[in-house]
């Protein structure tokens, strides 16, 4: 009696590269969390996540920024610990801090549609500049809304209060990440002379 035997593909190459890419910006964002310090005024720590989120949404798109920074917001849930000075679990998502958590996956994915639309990826080099820079905008927009809010929820302080600390005194480092994602998504048109 003779067997057949079919190979079946459970998942597709794409899908596998496009996780194993979303994977890789999930930790890459987990290392920029380490970078973290407190400015004087403001109990919010500075970090380099937000450059995560930035990159994520221009290299990968609406969907899968969406998902790399949806298991990066996932792993430090569960215990990893990727949050701001290595922190994890759910007490810091619900913080004072959680709110700036929460939104990235949302601004991942508006970087990523303003950076390639919703039909699949542009070449980087296709990418209009002035997209990129509203997306990154209205991403930073949300990140602090959704960040001033929780803060003054958790912290029981002013919208105003919570914004003049909570926001404000980190928006010249939102321009220079911004800076960074613009010189990363045109890399290679910078040439040493």
């Amino acid at each position: 009696m003779s067997t057949n035997h079919e190979s079946v593909e459970l998942v597709g190459d794409q899908v596998v590269g496009n996780l194993a890419r979303a994977a890789l910006f999930a930790a890459l964002t987990g290392v920029f969390a380490y970078v973290s310090f407190q400015l004087p005024v403001s109990s919010v720590p500075f970090t380099l996540q937000v450059l995560g989120v930035f990159l994520a949404g221009a290299f990968l798109g609406p969907v899968w920024g969406f998902a790399a920074m949806t298991l990066y917001v996932v792993a430090g849930a569960v215990g990893v610990p990727v949050y701001a000075y290595g922190a994890s679990g759910l007490g810091t998502l619900f913080g004072q801090w959680g709110g700036y958590l929460w939104s990235y996956p949302l601004a991942a994915a508006i970087v990523g549609y303003a950076a390639h639309g919703a039909n699949g990826l542009r070449d980087l080099d296709a990418i209009s500049l002035p997209r990129l820079v509203a997306g990154m905008a209205v991403a930073t927009v949300l990140i602090y809304a959704f960040g001033t809010v929780f803060f003054a929820y958790v912290g029981n302080v002013g919208l105003v209060e919570a914004a003049l600390t909570a926001a404000v005194p980190f928006v010249p480092a939102e321009l220079l990440k911004m800076g960074a994602t613009i010189a990363a998504v045109r890399a290679d048109d910078i040439t040493a002379s």
